[in-house]
């Protein structure tokens, strides 16, 4: 496979700032993940800037199970983009990033876009160890589904 990202849409009925609160917010990630990977947050701190680490608790057969990742945000504009770089938790990204992308489309609708980019990727074991991508298109449909039902009970 050639590619090194795929990215999946949507506009979901909802403000963008009522779309945020629910991304920025590690504990409702659980609710919204379409991969069933993410089982909850470690700490429920909510995302306000570039530079912070979220914890959350994880579980993946082939990863031998439960497991945490330390998630280091790297890209954050409030109502309109969220970015975070995912590594297992006490160590640095390998290269893999989460972006989540807003743009309104009126008062009440909001194009979302959320992109799984590995290209960064570049450590040979790793790239021998993972294979890309660990989380497919469909996943990234559904945790848009998921993101639509969970602002609707905003």
């Amino acid at each position: 496979m050639t590619e090194t990202k795929i990215t999946a849409s949507r506009t979901i009925d909802a403000a963008a700032d009522t779309i945020f609160r629910v991304l920025s917010n590690p504990e409702r990630h659980a609710q919204i993940d379409g991969s069933g990977m993410v089982q909850s947050d470690d700490k429920t701190d909510r995302i306000t800037a570039a530079g912070q680490v979220f914890t959350m608790n994880m579980t993946w057969d082939k990863k031998g199970g439960d497991y945490k990742t330390d998630n280091h945000v790297v890209g954050f504009e409030e109502n309109k983009l969220l970015a975070w770089k995912t590594a297992p938790q006490g160590e640095q990204p390998a290269g893999w990033e989460w972006v989540w992308e807003l743009e309104p489309q009126g008062p009440d609708a909001t194009s979302v876009s959320v992109t799984y980019d590995w290209s960064g990727v570049t450590d040979k074991e790793t790239l021998k160890k993972t294979s890309f991508p660990v989380v497919g298109q469909e996943s990234l449909e559904s945790s848009l589904g998921n993101l639509a039902a969970a602002v609707s009970q905003a």
